[in-house]
């Protein structure tokens, strides 16, 4: 299928405008792009680990047609950006990435399983990088090293925040749920290493429809139970006591009503306000999603995909729309007010989910994180409770 067809039968779907040239919502958007679909690690729980050969031929993502993308991504206004892999720091030109994002006005962020980190972070830090996530399994290291495959991993962690710190770069975990971790056990290894924060990532053993491998259908360490899925989840919002956890409350619960096979109250932002991009620059809704949107040279004509949808439980995507849902409701009114559509605009407001989610915006720790990167403020380590 060529991206011609592609495109018509995108705009064939439900809830799809047939007009791509319509205003799109002046909220900032967010997307993650693979950069190359190696990896160093060994994972357990990924697909793209370097001992299970499902990657196929390596692929880097170019950085000349990444720089000739920037404008595209602005005019959707793209403004957060994750850089990911694979894992991201085996890209020979990395750091010419992250200068490109800068350079568009995005705030680009990456995340890293920490082996390279030291060799780059002063590059990374000169070309813009904003944030830093980097993977941790276990709060016992000796065992993150062992699923990582990667003996001396810890040390490397180490040293790379250090420097990250020192260009005043935030370093957040990221912590995949799986039978690996002892949450009451985590507080103390992150402050150890640095870190100043911690998301989490609900496991994933269904395969994607998309280029990433970031799952692992055979895994047992994320083969969790319905019962033990909620246990971890109430233990992820317990943590909030003892160390700055990222994970919105608000979407902690719409996780666990997807868990017990409840309705949701939030629909999913991927399409309109969240979007990922592969090493071929192929835009995906998601990654869980079957098929592309088409190629990010087509951005300006692919208009944005609002089927309501709840059919994983991605936190990265949770948590994203559990945070955007009431405050686009409310520009998508303002708008509609403005072509002097009264009853739609109303009805805007009056959706399912968005005083719930104005609410979580209002509450939450992450928007406020965002709000003091934008002003430009430099925070301190907060390794320490919130609200502390």
């Amino acid at each position: 299928m060529d991206r011609t067809e592609r495109t018509i039968k995108w705009r064939s779907l439900p809830n799809v405008s047939n007009d791509a040239n319509e205003p799109h919502n002046p909220l900032p958007a967010v997307c993650d792009v693979s950069v190359t679909n190696v990896c160093n690690a060994a994972c357990d729980f990924c697909g793209f680990s370097r001992e299970k050969k499902m990657a196929g031929p390596r692929r880097y993502l170019d950085p000349d047609a990444f720089e000739r993308a920037m404008p595209m991504l602005r005019r959707r206004k793209i403004r957060y950006m994750t850089l990911q892999g694979g894992e991201p720091l085996v890209h020979p030109q990395i750091e010419s990435l992250v200068s490109s994002a800068t350079k568009a006005g995005i705030q680009c962020g990456v995340i890293t399983n920490g082996w390279f980190l030291p060799r780059h972070i002063k590059q990374l830090a000169a070309a813009g990088l904003k944030r830093l996530l980097i993977s941790i399994d276990s709060a016992d290291m000796s065992e993150h090293e062992h699923n990582r495959g990667l003996p001396g991993l810890a040390a490397r962690i180490r040293e790379g925040i250090a420097q990250a710190h020192a260009f005043g770069i935030p370093v957040c975990a990221t912590v995949t749920v799986s039978h690996l971790v002892r949450y009451a056990a985590l507080p103390e290894t992150l402050s150890h290493l640095g870190f100043d924060s911690v998301v989490f990532s609900y496991p994933r053993r269904d395969a994607f429809g998309s280029t990433s491998l970031v799952y692992d259908e055979n895994s047992k360490l994320v083969d969790l139970s319905r019962d033990e899925l909620l246990e971890a989840l109430s233990a992820i919002d317990g943590l909030k006591k003892h160390f700055r956890v990222m994970d919105p409350s608000a979407a902690l619960d719409e996780v666990a009503r997807f868990v017990r096979g409840e309705q949701q109250l939030i629909p999913c932002i991927a399409g309109s306000k969240y979007f990922y991009i592969d090493w071929n620059l192929d835009v995906w809704r998601c990654e869980p999603w079957h098929e592309p949107m088409g190629s990010v040279f087509d951005l300006d004509r692919l208009p944005d995909q609002r089927e309501p949808c709840n059919a994983c439980m991605m936190g990265c995507y949770r948590h994203a729309s559990v945070l955007m849902h009431g405050a686009k409701a409310v520009t998508d009114s303002v708008y509609a007010l403005g072509r002097g559509e009264l009853r739609n605009a109303v009805g805007l407001l009056f959706q399912r989910g968005v005083a719930y989610s104005l609410w979580a915006l209002a509450t939450e720790e992450l928007p406020r994180t965002a709000l003091t990167a934008l002003a430009g403020r430099p925070g301190a380590r907060r390794s320490s409770p919130q609200g502390a």
